[in-house]
């Protein structure tokens, strides 16, 4: 039996406190552009990269440096700093009614095909801060080489509420 209460929007803000999420420092540009850019209701992010500070956590490719699950952790930090951002631009994770679009990059080396499972790090965070009925459309591909010698990069679209 489905009850008012399995339609209660779930309020990211406070799933943050739930899950004893702490979001980092949002991160700066390691270029010239914007991490965020919003027109009319959708908020663009690029540019994700698993840092901390002005440094990468994680560098090397998937397959040759990195396992799978370390990819995954990757994938996270850098979905971590997307939130982060996210937040700074909008004051809070409230206002994102849904997530649209994920796009997940991951350097790999040789014949990997693994690349969903590491860009699933990403996609599991965003769906225990904001709910299963908020799961973006995905694109994940494989590349040689990301900046910093990053993993990963990610790039996220939100729709936004005023």
């Amino acid at each position: 039996m489905v009850t008012r209460e399995d339609f209660r929007p779930v309020r990211a803000e406070q799933r943050l406190k739930e899950l004893g999420i702490k979001l980092p420092v949002p991160p700066e540009p390691f270029g010239v552009y914007v991490e965020a850019v919003q027109t009319g209701n959708l908020l663009f992010l690029t540019g994700m990269l698993p840092t901390e500070g002005r440094e990468a956590r994680f560098m090397g490719c998937v397959g040759a440096e990195l396992d799978v699950e370390t990819g995954q952790r990757a994938a996270r930090l850098a979905a971590l700093n997307a939130l982060a951002v996210a937040r700074q631009h909008l004051g809070s994770l409230d206002r994102v009614a849904r997530i649209v679009r994920l796009g997940v990059s991951v350097a790999t080396s040789g014949d990997v095909r693994d690349q969903p499972k590491v860009a699933d790090g990403a996609s599991k965070l965003l769906q225990d801060v904001f709910g299963e009925n908020k799961n973006p459309s995905r694109l994940v591909v494989g590349v040689a080489s990301l900046p910093l010698g990053t993993p990963i990069a990610l790039e996220l679209i939100f729709e936004v509420t005023d």
